[in-house]
C-alpha cells in the first residue's frame, strides 16, 4: 500500500488534545483460561454436553488468551441460579450488581489516571462515562462524581451501549471538547462488567461460546486537555485527528439485544473479513491521513482494538505489518482478554510500558506516529492518528 504525497510529519497544532495519563482497572478475581472450560460448564451444570464442551476447549485455546479478570464468581451464581441457566429471567439480579460495580471499578482506574497525572482532582472540568451495561438513572456518570468527589458542576457526558468502540469514540469526542475549551481537563472512565452477557452454553446459540471465550471484565481512564503545562504535566501522546466510519452492508456483524435473560448478542463468524477487506479502503480514503504521506504501514506504531486473534491475524495480513506491530495488543488479549471499551486504553498503557522498558525516547516504540484503531457494532470502525511526544522525564 502506498499513499501519494510528500512524506514528513506536519508541525503540531497549537492547541492539540494530548493524553496526560493513563489509569487501568480489573476485578480480583483471576480466571486462568486452561481452567475456564471446567469452571464454566462445572457453574452452568452443563456437564453432560460433552461434544459443546469439547469444542469450547478448543476455542479457548486458539483464543491466545491466557487469563482474564471477572467479577462473576461462583457464589454469585448459587445465589443467582437463573443467571446460569440459559434463557431464564435474570435481567434484575444482573442489574443489582452491575449498578453498583460499574462505577467502583471505573473509581479505581479514574484514580490511577488522576494519581499520574499529578494534579488536583478540582482542576477536572469534563466527565466522559462509558459502558455497554448496568442502565441506570441517574446514571454511572453521576455515582462516579460522588465516588471521586468531583465538583458537582464537572459537564458529564454519559455513552451507553457502544461495545467494543466506545473507548476510542470518546477520546474522538474529548479531543473536540479539549480543543475547544482551552483550559479543560477532560476525564474520560470506560468500565465494563460481563455478567449482563453470561450465559449458559446453547447448541442452538453458539455465538455465546465466542464471547464466553475471549470477554473480561475491566475498567481504564484517560486525562486529556490541550495546551499542556509541560513543568507540571507528562503528556503522552497527541491526538492528531479523529473519525469515524460504518462498513457497508456490516450491521449483522456485532449484534445485542438487552431483554430479560440478560444482553443476549450475536457475532457473526465474518466479522474478521469485514474489518480486513475495508480496512485498506477505509485508511487511504482518510482526508486526516493523506497529508502525512505515509508510504509503508510498518511506519507507524499500532494501538488496536483486541477484538480476538482472527480480527488480528487478518488486520496484520491486508496491511502487510510485521509480527511485532500489534505486540501490545496481543498482550492485553492474552493477559485480559476482550474486555470492550476500556481494551484500548490498556493498549495505549501496555505500549507506553513497553516503550519505555526499552530504552525508548517515545511511547510508541520509537516512532512518531500511530494509529489507535476500534471495531464495535455497526459495524463501526472509529480511526484516530497519535502522535508520540519525547519523555524527557
Amino acid at each position: 500500500m502506498e499513499m501519494e504525497g510528500k512524506v514528513g510529519v506536519p508541525k503540531a497544532a497549537k492547541g492539540v488534545a494530548t493524553i496526560l495519563a493513563v489509569g487501568t482497572a480489573n476485578p480480583p478475581n483471576c480466571i486462568l483460561q486452561a481452567d475456564y472450560p471446567d469452571f464454566y460448564f462445572r457453574i452452568t451444570q452443563t456437564q453432560h454436553m460433552t461434544q459443546l464442551k469439547d469444542k469450547f476447549t478448543r476455542m479457548c485455546e486458539k483464543s491466545i488468551v491466557k487469563k482474564r479478570y471477572l467479577h462473576l464468581s461462583e457464589e454469585f451464581i448459587k445465589d443467582n441460579p437463573n443467571i446460569a441457566i440459559y434463557k431464564a429471567p435474570s435481567l434484575d439480579a444482573r442489574q443489582e450488581i452491575l449498578v453498583k460495580e460499574v462505577p467502583k471499578l471505573g473509581k479505581e482506574a479514574a484514580l490511577k489516571a488522576i494519581k499520574e497525572w499529578g494534579q488536583p482532582i478540582k482542576k477536572i472540568t469534563h466527565l466522559i462515562f462509558c459502558t455497554s451495561v448496568g442502565i441506570v438513572m441517574p446514571g454511572a456518570d453521576q455515582e462516579l462524581i460522588k465516588l471521586l468527589g468531583l465538583d458537582y458542576s464537572v459537564k458529564r457526558f454519559m455513552m451507553y451501549q457502544s461495545g467494543c468502540f466506545a473507548g476510542a469514540a470518546a477520546l474522538r469526542l474529548a479531543k473536540d471538547m479539549a480543543e475547544n475549551n482551552p483550559q479543560s481537563r477532560i476525564l474520560i472512565v470506560c468500565s465494563e462488567n460481563t455478567t449482563n452477557c453470561f450465559h449458559a452454553p446453547s447448541d442452538t446459540h453458539l455465538d455465546i461460546l465466542i464471547g464466553s471465550a475471549i470477554f473480561g471484565d475491566g475498567a481504564a481512564a484517560l486525562i486529556v486537555g490541550a495546551h499542556p503545562e509541560i513543568n507540571i504535566e507528562r503528556p503522552l501522546y497527541e491526538v492528531i485527528s479523529a473519525s469515524q466510519t460504518i462498513i457497508p452492508n456490516s450491521e449483522d456483524g456485532v449484534v445485542g439485544n438487552l431483554c430479560e435473560m440478560g444482553l443476549s448478542y450475536y457475532l457473526s463468524k465474518r466479522v474478521p473479513n469485514y474489518i480486513a477487506d475495508n480496512i485498506v479502503d477505509l485508511l487511504v480514503k482518510e482526508e486526516n491521513l493523506k497529508e502525512f504521506g505515509i508510504k509503508n504501514w510498518n511506519s507507524l506504531f499500532y494501538i488496536v482494538h483486541p477484538g480476538g486473534p482472527d480480527i488480528l491475524d487478518r488486520l496484520e495480513m491486508k496491511l502487510g505489518l510485521t509480527k511485532d506491530k500489534l505486540r501490545a495488543t496481543r498482550h492485553v488479549l492474552s493477559e485480559y482478554g476482550n474486555m470492550w471499551s476500556p481494551s484500548v486504553f490498556f493498549v495505549i498503557d501496555e505500549m507506553r510500558r513497553r516503550s519505555a522498558h526499552e530504552g525508548k525516547n517515545t511511547s510508541g516504540e520509537g516512532l512518531d506516529l500511530g494509529l489507535l484503531l476500534a471495531f464495535g457494532p455497526g459495524l463501526t470502525v472509529e480511526t484516530l492518528m497519535l502522535r508520540n511526544i519525547p519523555i524527557y522525564y
